[in-house]
């Protein structure tokens, strides 16, 4: 059995894969403050690592280097009230408005590439499953970290929703962006994500795919919920 297979044994686990600005970061925060479960932001670990790596002065096209630094890390996840994204704990250091930036985006999308570095935080993501059960968010839970979750969701938008989106959630923090720039990153990154090499961004066989482009953050809270209670996780 390949190593990806291996499940955590009798913890229940949501995994909610989809492209960057589909809205499962907040999806899975609502549900886990909601539930009480646990809660995994796979995608902010490789933009920790991004954020590390150019910190420490390592290449970002270092594989070997960047796994190193990966193997090394100490992350948590803090929720906190609904429309907040979770704090963010490196090392008991609080980073959480570096890790949302732009620019930690930009380089988790190439240190994600590294077959070397998604390895070394294979194990690292896995024991993020705890009972009473765990809430993963990102681009391989369904295929790869969690491929035998009792339930796996693929939330999906336009591009030009999600970067709507990110343009007035950045508006409202004061930043100056450029609405066809962000457009143009969010059709970048989706198409490094779904043609890399390793763990390529797609639906699982099994994933329940939610196109939300036209539906409200609730709609989609729902919709999960009951797909729980369908699958006897509630």
């Amino acid at each position: 059995m390949s190593d990806a297979l291996i499940p955590p044994v009798g913890i229940p686990v949501v995994a909610i894969d989809g492209p960057g600005g589909s809205g499962k970061g907040t999806i899975a925060q609502m549900l886990s403050l909601q539930l009480g479960w646990h809660l995994l932001d796979s995608g902010a670990m490789y933009r920790i690592v991004g954020l590390a790596a150019v910190k420490a002065g390592v290449d970002l096209d270092n594989g070997d280097a960047l796994a190193v630094l990966a193997e090394q890390m100490n992350v948590r996840f803090c929720e906190n009230y609904v429309g907040e994204p979770a704090s963010v704990m490196l090392d008991n250091e609080d980073i959480s408005d570096s890790v949302r930036t732009e620019t930690a985006g930009e380089y988790a999308s190439r240190v994600a590439v590294h077959g070397k570095v998604r390895k070394a935080l294979v194990q690292l993501q896995r024991d993020f499953a705890k009972l009473p059960g765990l809430i993963a968010d990102g681009r391989d839970m369904g295929t790869v970290i969690f491929a035998d979750a009792p339930l796996k969701i693929y939330l999906t938008a336009s591009a030009e929703a999600r970067a709507e989106r990110r343009y007035k959630q950045l508006m409202k923090k004061g930043e100056s962006v450029s609405l066809p720039a962000l457009l143009e990153d969010v059709r970048r990154r989706d198409e490094r994500d779904m043609q890399r090499a390793v763990a390529p961004l797609k639906p699982a066989d099994d994933a329940v795919v939610i196109d939300c482009t036209s539906l409200g953050i609730h709609e989609v809270l729902q919709t999960v919920l009951s797909l729980m209670k369908a699958r006897h996780l509630l």
